[in-house]
């Protein structure tokens, strides 16, 4: 097993965001709390030490009672009953509730949580630190949800969905478990994974409680604790919030004055969620549509559904379950009712939360370290064994599948396709041309001009063609470039976005989490190129 890492500044993967806040640009200092150094955790600790032993107990509660049907492990049941206890944190990730876990990197947030918990408890063994998996059960985009890759191909569950993903009923996963066996093979993982499938969708009512089998099939060695948020009683918590966004649309301003604010440190800083007026959904059975204020009432979407404000306040109190945050008042939600210090997201979630923190403060919540999770490319050894062969570097893999090979083949060419001095010394001809033609009669700087455009251009087109014959002559040596690339990035995308971990599991089976553990270090802010 080797490792090698990379930064993130030399991949072009990554925004300038993420890359800005990994090198701690000062610009970016006022978005976020604490930093992610482990002295950093100490003063988050005290923080969020004031969590209130109510709020532990309704937590605690809800596990136990989505855990009573699961044979969990004895950390599991451990890291849950800890969390009443005052000196007990949570470190979370969160994550859609995707086919069969969907793409790679739901493992790599989830072990970026456990392994910081092993780190912190380290650091500060005084506390106990328990990683949560946030299940996004009340997301309701089921496009986004309903299919992972496996192999190069889409494994799809086609049906019609309403409301809530997480209460989705399981029916017609059986068709899609017989294709995806049908694709598996017969050795012993194939095996583990038709047994992991097939007890998971087909053994299960909903979707949440599907994919929580899976996780803890995965993780529960590791007390991974999976927490559905969407309960009457943990959202209970959550009225002082909901009632505060309705009445006085606090995330609307927030978000959008801390929104502008990010935009003028950088105009290349994309702002990823855009506030509506009222951040909340009315979700019933399936049923989740937004929440809107028009002329004095508050009406659901697409449906018939008005309140006037006395109806509405009241309607929360008896049924706060039918309030769903969206995605700005979500991880408000989730620091209301959980001991968190630190939420662990990918790039794309991270740049969100840097629009948050001004709403966090309006609603006089503590605001959570933000730590990029582990990102990570898996290879072989057979695959690093060609990477040596061909003697691409680690970095060059990451290039524009063009530009990795136009660098390969200058680089094998027996001849110099690099026509740079004979561009500068075209360029230094030009120069003198200048100066005499300045001296003799000025009207000719233009055609001196016209003639070295025509030059220069003429040296690039021979080099192109020079470049295009050479990649003609080495056909064999680009192909095999070109198919080792393709077999690391899937459709020139990175590995973890694209590929689903039963791929993996295949391969390496019951070794594949452990490895994982082993090798990752959730606080060295570094891409892992794992070779396994």
């Amino acid at each position: 097993m080797k490792t090698h890492t990379l930064a993130y500044s030399d991949i072009r993967f990554f925004s300038s965001l993420i890359k800005d806040y990994l090198a701690k640009s000062e610009g970016l200092k006022p978005f976020y709390s604490n930093g992610t150094a482990i002295d950093d955790f100490k003063n988050q600790i005290e923080i969020k030490q004031h969590f209130s032993k109510a709020n532990r107990d309704v937590l605690v509660d809800n596990l136990q009672s989505q855990y009573k049907n699961i044979e969990i492990s004895d950390l599991t049941r451990k890291h849950i009953e800890s969390l009443s206890k005052p000196n007990t944190f949570t470190i979370t990730t969160g994550h859609q509730l995707n086919l069969f876990t969907g793409p790679l990197y739901f493992l790599y947030k989830i072990v970026s949580a456990i392994n910081l918990t092993k780190e912190l408890k380290i650091a500060y063994p005084g506390y106990n630190f328990v990683p949560v998996y946030w299940m996004a059960s009340e997301d309701h985009d089921f496009d986004e949800i309903n299919y992972f890759n496996f192999k190069g191909k889409k494994i799809q569950w086609n049906r019609n969905a309403k409301g809530a993903v997480g209460e989705l009923d399981t029916k017609g996963l059986n068709q899609v478990f017989d294709l995806f066996k049908n694709q598996l093979g017969l050795n012993d993982n194939a095996k583990t994974l038709e047994k992991l499938f097939k007890n998971a969708y087909l053994e299960h009512s909903n979707l949440a409680d599907a994919t929580r089998f899976i996780a803890d099939f995965l993780f529960k060695d590791y007390g991974l604790v999976v927490l559905d948020a969407n309960t009457k009683t943990l959202k209970q918590l959550f009225i002082p919030s909901i009632k505060q966004e309705l009445e006085e649309q606090t995330s609307f301003v927030n978000v959008t004055e801390t929104s502008r604010a990010l935009s003028e440190i950088n105009s290349d800083y994309k702002i990823q969620v855009n506030p509506r007026e009222i951040n909340l959904f009315y979700n019933t059975e399936n049923l989740r549509e937004r929440i809107v204020l028009e002329d004095n009432e508050y009406k659901v979407l697409n449906t018939n559904i008005t309140f006037s404000k006395p109806e509405i306040l009241k309607e929360i109190e008896e049924s706060p379950e039918s309030f769903s945050p969206n995605v700005i008042l979500r991880p408000l939600y989730q620091e209301q009712i959980l001991p968190n210090l630190c939420y662990i997201g990918g790039g794309g979630e991270l740049a969100y939360w840097f629009q948050l923190k001004q709403n966090f403060e309006a609603f006089n919540t503590p605001f959570p370290i933000l730590l990029l999770r582990n990102s990570v490319l898996l290879q072989s050894q057979i695959q690093a064994n060609k990477i040596e062969k061909l003697e691409i570097s680690p970095e060059q893999l990451f290039l524009k599948q063009n530009d990795l090979v136009e660098e390969k083949v200058k680089t094998i060419s027996k001849i110099n396709i690099d026509f740079t001095t004979q561009k500068n010394h075209l360029e230094k001809q030009f120069k003198d041309l200048y100066k005499i033609a300045k001296q003799t009669d000025v009207s000719f700087v233009g055609a001196v001009a016209a003639q070295e455009q025509k030059q220069t251009k003429g040296l690039e087109r021979l080099e192109k063609r020079l470049l295009k014959a050479q990649k003609r002559k080495l056909k064999s040596e680009v192909e095999r470039i070109i198919d080792l690339q393709n077999q690391l990035f899937p459709n020139q995308s990175l590995q973890e976005r694209q590929a689903n971990f039963s791929e993996f599991y295949l391969e390496y089976g019951e070794t594949l989490i452990p490895s994982l553990i082993e090798n990752l270090n959730p606080l060295d802010l570094n891409f892992t190129v794992l070779t396994i």
